[in-house]
């Protein structure tokens, strides 16, 4: 049977934030009261939310409050009767919904599958895989777990239906498992809205670890490179500093060439002018 008719009713919608005429931007959204009854299997679910995340759903098979967190328990309460008479008036209203629309059944979506880790992966160290389908509808979907092409019944959990604001839905599957580098694990997920089975497959990637000959080997060929690096740095800076001191040289040379002419037309031009007749002491200074 790939057909189901669903019911969704939105008990109470809380946003905190304050009331007016223009756009309302809320800080904050509780759901509280979201009733899901198809006939499918007769099933049903009630839940709470707030900002996305589930406070608590009913289990109305065994007929109590499960919490998403233990601690939530501490907190508060809920009364299962509330949440057990609206699934019944949900399903009075979905029998009225399906006389009036002919019996029309709803389309069936094609569900999104993703695997991941929830940790950084290592080996040896006990991690949890998590399946996520998203765009779920109608809410009927069957999801299962395969380790190294062996169905997996242990160390399996699942979340309720998370609904969206599309009217569709998200689910969370968890398996837990300790990483080793030959393991490979599938996540299986069957929906009407898919011509056949989809498999997401995942296997952990780690480095693999460097073993001690190479580690040897590394060292080995590092020391005589760093030696050579030593010498050739250590050539460079002495032909950088000979290079340096025989241009000093020269520019000393040549100022010293300078200088000797200079003082020699000094002397020249004043020993000149002080042999004159007039014994008047004269001096001219020449530079070139």
């Amino acid at each position: 049977m790939k057909k189901a008719l669903i019911l969704r009713a939105l008990a109470l919608a809380a946003m905190m934030s304050p009331c007016g005429g223009e756009d309302i931007v809320a800080d904050h959204v509780g759901t509280y009261g979201t009733n899901v009854y198809q006939t499918y299997g007769a099933s049903g679910q009630f839940t709470f939310e707030f900002d996305g995340d589930e406070l608590f759903y009913v289990d109305l098979r065994k007929k109590e409050t499960v919490w998403r967190l233990p601690e939530f328990n501490n907190i508060t309460m809920f009364e299962i009767q509330s949440a057990l008479r609206n699934i019944v008036m949900s399903k009075r209203n979905l029998d009225i919904l399906m006389k009036n629309s002919n019996f029309t059944p709803a389309t069936n979506d094609i569900p999104e599958v993703a695997v991941f880790p929830k940790s950084s992966v290592a080996l040896g160290i006990p991690n949890t895989l998590i399946c996520q389908v998203d765009n779920i509808f109608p809410p009927v979907i069957n999801i299962t777990w395969f380790y190294n092409g062996q169905f997996v019944a242990e160390g399996v959990a699942e979340t309720t239906f998370y609904p969206k604001s599309d009217h569709s839905f998200l689910k969370f599957s968890y398996l837990t498992f300790l990483p080793a580098s030959e393991d490979f694990y599938d996540c299986r997920v069957e929906h009407w809205g898919l011509e056949e089975p989809l498999v997401k497959h995942w296997e952990p990637k780690i480095p693999t670890p460097t073993s001690e000959l190479t580690e040897t080997v590394v060292c080995a060929l590092g020391l005589p490179m760093g030696l050579m690096g030593i010498v050739a740095g250590t050539v460079l800076i002495l032909r950088v500093r000979c290079s340096g001191a025989a241009s000093r040289r020269r520019r000393a040379m040549s100022h010293g060439l300078k200088d000797g002419k200079e003082r020699k037309v000094f002397i020249s031009v004043f020993t000149a002018a002080s042999g004159a007749q007039d014994h008047q002491p004269h001096a001219t200074w020449c530079f070139r």
